[in-house]
């Protein structure tokens, strides 16, 4: 019974020990993974604050063509020319804003 008991006992012990190990290896594992994940977040955070500024100064120029355009028709047909009808995405635009 003694030599079982011994062999349980190292048996139990080396599995917690490869346990423990095994919990100890985990957070650095994690650390890891999170660092990976942070500098993914920060470049995906940046590439979106550009997009959303070459967005925003696209829509600018547009608004300001559109200004100068509705400009020129209103000059044209106050002289008594009419202009040619819009492109119909620029129809569409007009019609729905989108």
């Amino acid at each position: 019974m003694t030599v079982v008991g011994v062999v349980v006992t190292g048996w139990f012990t080396y599995r917690g020990t490869r346990a423990a190990a095994a919990i100890q290896a985990a957070p650095t594992a994690k650390a890891g993974d999170l660092a990976v994940l942070q500098a993914t977040v920060e470049r995906v955070d940046e590439e979106n604050g550009n997009l959303r500024g070459r967005q925003s100064r696209l829509e600018s120029l547009l608004r300001a063509c559109t200004w100068t355009m509705d400009r020129w028709a209103r000059q044209m047909r106050d002289a008594g020319i009419e202009p040619e009808p819009p492109h119909p995405l620029v129809d569409e635009y007009n019609r729905t804003g989108v």
